[in-house]
């Protein structure tokens, strides 16, 4: 049976497009998302399409997946780190 400690988070690295890595704190990462999902809730993906609160569409992104198409030649990607081992 796995170590629970595996699916413990810290914090998340926050890869971004012309932009240095971040770490950011789960609550930080979800703010983050937020702002993004605002501006484009006209050009969401599928699975996105179906959820109307902005607050939950962060929350699933961060949840079941690593990374958000926001266009041609950027990204969006964050993964979760422990700090400690």
């Amino acid at each position: 049976m796995p170590d629970s400690i595996m699916y413990q988070e810290d914090a998340y690295v926050l890869l971004e497009s012309d932009q240095p890595e971040q770490f950011l704190t789960q609550a930080e990462l979800l703010e983050k998302l937020q702002a993004v999902l605002a501006t484009r809730q006209d050009d969401l993906p599928r699975d996105l399409q179906k959820i109307s609160a902005v607050e939950e569409q962060a929350r699933y992104l961060l949840n079941t997946s690593c990374e958000l198409d926001v266009g041609p030649d950027h990204y969006l990607q964050w993964y979760a780190v422990r700090l400690e081992k």
